[in-house]
């Protein structure tokens, strides 16, 4: 869900701020007022979950005064500044300073509203952006982000835990949809360089020309930033479609990583996307790069090998999907779970995101089914199964984790209430949330 968006309004005359802060409730915003600059910086702190309206001229510490100490603390706060009638040189010193905009009094309130929503947005994007920052640069964080107990995704955790602490160079590979750039910032978050530079090229995404441009050089003055080595030095260099490198560019990486020497400065993780193309990355790359690349490496499992994942994938999906849209997650059956767990899922965890979301919608509107959504359009519309067969008891576990999941949920962990629904004696609720790893603190 969005974080909801905050306006402080700072003006030590009364009566303005209550009409500029009773037009804003009217159109819908979370409104605080401060009668003083000094009472305002007691509340506005550098993660401030929204804007500012102040006017300029106030006693004590005044608006421009205020700005500046805003500025200093959160340079991305946006601060929308009220002047006098005709002050136009005030007006371009606040915008010099680092104001939003600015208001002219006397000002019509639907330009107000108007440049309360552009600053809103402007707010919420810059929070989005940090809490993703924090959120990819916390290695905790992401592990929690691989989901799933199957043995594979054991696996690939104890894969990532132990490849972060070293220094060589890494080979991530898998289908495509499987997690592959997921990895790679877990991998950098988990490892010792973690604080330092984590930047990432697609190799695909360029011509030849801009690629050689955008990883090696030399940029122009009036370019923004520095070449993806020099960018990356001392920290993490991933490479998404590795395989787009020509043999050129593929000489000139080999030649980075030797100067580099052992350890390396710049760690290099390449990702590869060539495994279900029936061609791999050691055909597209030449021999001696891919053996520096390969020393160490990763194959992310496609969802298909992860069992009941799926289900507790597809759970959390959709209740995160039924929050967005104000709706009820959809129910999933038996034979709906059966479905899920056979699905071939070409498209891996990326397919599934969108079968969960379309699955929400579909019961919102109270039509369909999540068959439907996994029928193939290359078979004449049947149902697409997996050739990997699985012994019955496995579909009835996976299930049954499934249901007794989503009743814990439903029930914010009360015991007593998952007995009543699944008709369960205690002990043998217990036996089964013990069995399948769930615990009752986890939905509390």
């Amino acid at each position: 869900m969005a974080q909801a968006m905050k306006i402080a309004i700072v003006d030590d005359e009364q009566d303005m701020r209550q009409s500029i802060s009773q037009w804003l409730a009217l159109s819908g915003y979370d409104t605080e007022t401060f009668g003083s600059a000094e009472d305002a910086l007691k509340t506005l702190g550098p993660e401030y979950p929204g804007i500012v309206i102040s006017d300029i001229k106030m006693p004590g510490m005044d608006g421009m005064q205020f700005l500046k100490k805003l500025m200093g603390n959160d340079s991305a706060l946006p601060v929308i500044m009220i002047t006098g009638h005709g002050d136009v040189p005030m007006a371009v010193e606040a915008m010099r300073v680092g104001a939003f905009d600015f208001l002219e009094k006397p000002f019509n309130p639907d330009r107000m509203s108007e440049l309360a929503k552009k600053a809103t947005n402007a707010r919420r994007l810059v929070m989005d952006n940090r809490a993703l920052r924090r959120e990819l640069s916390d290695g905790g964080q992401l592990m929690k982000k691989l989901i799933g107990q199957s043995p594979v995704m054991e696996r690939l955790r104890e894969d990532i835990l132990d490849l972060g602490q070293a220094d060589g160079h890494v080979l991530i590979d898998g289908e495509t949809g499987t997690g592959k750039t997921l990895v790679a910032h877990a991998l950098h978050a988990v490892g010792s360089r973690a604080g330092k530079k984590f930047v990432l090229v697609s190799c695909g995404a360029f011509e030849e020309e801009a690629l050689s441009k955008r990883l090696f050089g030399p940029m122009q003055p009036e370019d923004a930033q520095l070449p993806a080595i020099e960018e990356a030095r001392g920290g993490t260099l991933v490479l998404e479609d590795i395989e787009a490198l020509s043999e050129t560019l593929q000489a000139r990486l080999l030649s980075v990583i030797n100067e580099q020497g052992t350890p390396a400065e710049t760690r290099i993780v390449a990702i590869s996307n060539l495994q279900e193309a029936g061609r791999t990355s050691e055909d597209a790359l030449r021999s001696d790069l891919f053996y520096r690349l390969a020393a160490l490496r990763i194959t992310v499992p496609p969802l298909r090998q992860r069992g009941e994942d799926i289900l507790t994938l597809f759970t959390r999906l959709s209740d995160q999907f039924a929050e967005e849209y104000g709706c009820e997650a959809p129910q999933v059956s038996a034979q709906e779970a059966a479905q899920l767990l056979q699905a071939p899922w070409p498209g891996n965890v990326r397919q599934l995101i969108n079968v969960a979301e379309r699955a929400v919608l579909q019961s919102r509107r109270g039509s369909g089914t999540i068959a439907s959504l996994l029928m193939s359009d290359h078979e004449e519309m049947q149902p697409v199964m997996t050739t990997e067969g699985k012994p019955l008891k496995e579909y009835v576990e996976a299930f049954e984790r499934m249901l007794i999941d989503n009743t814990m949920r439903r029930h914010k962990g009360s015991i007593a209430s998952v007995m009543d629904e699944l008709c369960l004696p205690r002990r043998t609720l217990n036996e089964k949330m013990a069995k399948y790893g769930l615990q009752r603190s986890d939905y509390l």
